[in-house]
């Protein structure tokens, strides 16, 4: 074992120590790069199977977030998702300890019970409308969710607005695009349906929606908040999409207003735009393409 494999497999068993009340003998161990995250482990335990992952330091907050978003979500007892062990900081290290879900064969009708569980969800509202008590991140986009009454409004100062501040001030997007941005915001009360808040996942793609071992749907990474549903479903589409039972079965429990399809691009720009952020200008043509039609 190298020398930083030692010393990853000594900060996971101090993990392990502090939040395990017996043996931390670790029988296996997988461990995961990429993501928004330095690193991640996969620990087997005679007590059972963890997911550790944690960072450097970097995004302050994350982890701690990230666990918030998890409680929410398992409130709400619609969609399975890990149940939280731990957070906290080692050696300025921060770290998440989750149960690990376990994996199995997906089930006959796993994308319209996934639908109908989504829409159960999304009929969680806030009385205070559409934010979140806390700010929490996209990736490793912060992600600000001050409370507004309007959907809408919510929509332009806390998701769009945001994010293109940071991309005028690294450069990122020149003030033509800014401006065009500007008009957008004076029509997207007549483009986007005034509805009340509905709680999001807000990272919903392929990627973290698992199938667990009774062949269902599980939710990881979620970025919480209270907004509007639709701008989750448009999410949906962005990396390939989802199977249309899925969205059929939603509609079914759920409806939306007709034109929906017409709205996505709208509400991908938010996004687009924490990429162009975090990736760079390879996306601004796509977020130019979408403010040209409109």
């Amino acid at each position: 074992m190298s020398q930083q494999s030692q010393e990853q497999y000594q900060f996971i068993e101090k993990i392990l120590k502090i939040h395990v009340q017996e043996d931390v003998s670790m029988e296996e161990f997988q461990f995961f790069y990429g993501g928004n995250f330095n690193l991640a482990v996969r620990v087997k335990l005679k007590s059972g199977e963890f997911f550790i992952k944690w960072n450097q330091g970097d995004h302050h907050g994350l982890f701690e977030a990230e666990a918030k978003n998890l409680q929410l979500l398992e409130q709400t007892k619609t969609i399975q998702v890990p149940q939280v062990i731990g957070v906290g900081a080692i050696e300025e290290k921060e770290y998440l300890m989750m149960e690990c879900i376990p994996t199995g064969g997906i089930k006959a009708n796993y994308w319209e019970d996934f639908g109908h569980k989504l829409a159960q969800m999304h009929q969680k509202s806030s009385n205070e409308g559409h934010g979140l008590a806390y700010t929490n991140y996209l990736g490793a986009a912060e992600q600000k969710n001050d409370w507004n009454l309007n959907g809408v409004d919510f929509f332009i100062e806390n998701r769009l607005k945001s994010q293109i501040e940071i991309a005028v001030y690294n450069r990122r997007i020149d003030l033509q695009m800014e401006e065009t941005f500007n008009r957008l915001f004076e029509k997207l009360p007549q483009l986007i349906p005034h509805e009340s808040s509905s709680l999001l996942h807000g990272d919903l793609w392929s990627g973290n929606a698992m199938v667990n071992a009774d062949g269902q749907v599980a939710l990881v990474d979620p970025s919480c908040y209270f907004g509007l549903r639709e701008a989750e479903l448009a999410f949906t589409t962005m990396f390939g999409g989802f199977d249309k039972l899925f969205y059929e079965a939603y509609h079914e429990a759920y409806p939306i207003e007709k034109g929906f399809h017409e709205r996505i691009p709208i509400y991908n720009l938010y996004p687009l735009m924490v990429h162009v952020n975090l990736f760079g200008e390879g996306y601004v043509p796509a977020v130019q393409k979408i403010l040209n039609s409109y």
